[in-house]
């Protein structure tokens, strides 16, 4: 089986996404083999020959950081810091994040910065390799001093305790173990520590929510394009030259999609009896091109975090140094987690305007869509989910950043909240997919009424295909199954 090898080398978005979509097993490379051993044996010289202090490798930790262990405690010191801090509450996350925690742990140890040991980190690609996966929760982690309640639930299989999912089916970390005969692992001096500071709960979700992000923002350019012609809009905001003009390149971008889309449809260039169109039409480039902007800016932040060493102490065994720093504050992550949960309910928020429009009863389509409106309510309580769904959004992008709860008797004083901004922004996208869904829905039943005009060759294949799984609306039908089909057809169709 082809692996991906992670030898120190930078590692791409695109990279992360080619190892998950190919289902890639992992291998640690012999540089980066070479710099883990280099890095623990320096360590463990240091511990022997140093009457030294560093902070969590012969402390205590957080505001205990003054309490002296003794070099006969030190791995119960690292045993009992995962199993303290095994507290996280709520929800599971789902398993394609804590595949991807692990995965990014490994690269950030594999740096060599760490001391973690040799065997530390082949554990950790056993568990991925074979599909071993923790149970984590979706609270607990403050998004500084690292995740760390989700980094030690991700921990406790390599001594041996916790739950995993394994074939399909939640068991305990032991019954796996014995089925591979295989022992628990005894941490080191400093591996708890390294395991558990981190920022790949946070990096994971931001992972996960970029990719889906670049994928809908896409496909919402196929979706207004539609509505477009559906609402039987004018062109010259989609020309290049008004819009160059901005130098903004999302709006470039968008812009240049949407035409390229509409290129050949009857109803987009055929001459217009009004004069122009409403914002949630005119300014698809403006707003979508921002959203994408927006995105490309997190794509860069997340990329760097893909290749950091986030825990702490970072370890420098060149410069004869261990500093305890704070790599692992999240903010870097939680300010664009924001930043992309704002971006997407803007997508979201014009959707639903757009919606709004098309069974407005305006532009010769009928009201909500449906012959014998009265009779028949059509598409109106469609728009009602739309806006219920935008309205969450809207509270959902309120900025965990912004906060921050003294924690561990003030030594870790300022927190990035990174976390919650992250489960909050992975609920924003899946409401966007939603939404996108339901526009879908609403702009391909509009569109009808164009007949027998034609929108373009890449819009009529859409609606060939959506009418396989959707059908027009005639008259009331039970709309909740048809809008999570139209959901579904984005997500796995568009």
């Amino acid at each position: 089986m082809k692996k991906f090898v992670i030898n120190g080398q930078h590692i791409s978005l695109s990279q992360i996404d080619e190892v998950i979509k190919a289902d890639l097993q992992i291998e640690i490379g012999p540089e980066a083999r070479k710099n883990i051993i280099k890095c623990r044996d320096y360590l463990e010289k240091k511990i022997a020959s140093s009457e030294s202090l560093h902070y969590g490798i012969n402390t205590g930790f957080g505001s205990l950081c003054n309490e002296v262990i003794s070099n006969e405690d030190l791995s119960k010191l690292q045993r009992n810091l995962v199993l303290s801090h095994a507290c996280g509450m709520g929800d599971f996350i789902p398993e394609k994040i804590v595949r991807l925690m692990i995965l990014l742990k490994v690269i950030s140890l594999s740096h060599g910065h760490s001391g973690i040991q040799e065997q530390t980190i082949n554990r950790l690609v056993f568990l991925y390799n074979e599909k071993i996966t923790p149970l984590v929760f979706e609270q607990g982690s403050l998004g500084a001093s690292g995740d760390l309640a989700p980094l030690a639930h991700l921990s406790l299989p390599l001594i041996g305790e916790g739950d995993v999912i394994y074939k399909g089916k939640r068991v305990t970390c032991k019954e796996v173990f014995k089925e591979f005969n295989i022992q628990p692992l005894v941490l080191g001096a400093k591996e708890g520590l390294a395991l558990l500071n981190g920022t790949q709960f946070m990096c994971a979700f931001a992972i996960d929510c970029i990719n889906r992000s670049l994928e809908l923002w896409n496909k919402w350019s196929k979706i207004s394009a539609l509505s477009l012609d559906a609402y039987n809009c004018r062109p010259e905001s989609f020309y290049p030259h008004p819009n160059e003009i901005r130098k903004q390149n999302g709006q470039i971008e968008t812009a240049k999609n949407i035409s390229k889309i509409l290129k050949s449809s009857q109803i987009f260039h055929q001459k217009k009896e009004h004069v122009q169109d409403p914002y949630s039409f005119r300014c698809i480039p403006q707003v979508h091109g921002a959203s994408k902007d927006t995105l490309d800016h997190c794509a860069g932040v997340i990329e760097k975090e893909i290749n950091a060493v986030t825990d702490n102490p970072t370890i420098f065994p060149d410069l004869d140094e261990i500093i305890s720093g704070g790599n692992f504050h999240g903010q870097p992550l939680a300010l664009i987690l924001d930043y992309m949960s704002i971006a997407m309910a803007e997508m979201g928020s014009i959707s639903e305007r757009r919606i709004f429009k098309l069974i407005s009863g305006t532009r010769e389509l009928p009201p909500f869509l449906v012959s014998n409106p009265g009779l028949n309510s059509g598409f109106m309580i469609s728009q009602y989910t739309c806006a219920s769904i935008v309205s969450q959004n809207k509270q959902l992008c309120t900025p965990a950043s912004i906060d921050s709860i003294d924690s561990s008797n003030g030594q870790e004083d300022h927190v990035s909240m990174g976390a919650n901004a992250a489960t909050k922004l992975f609920r924003v996208i899946d409401n966007c997919f939603t939404i996108a869904g339901i526009e879908l829905f609403i702009s391909s039943q509009a569109i009808e009424y164009r007949r027998p005009q034609k929108s373009s060759a890449v819009i009529e294949e859409i609606l060939i295909d959506l009418r396989k799984v959707v059908p027009i609306v005639k008259e009331d039908l039970l709309m909740a199954s048809l809008q999570r089909k139209a959901k579904k057809f984005v997500e796995e169709n568009l």
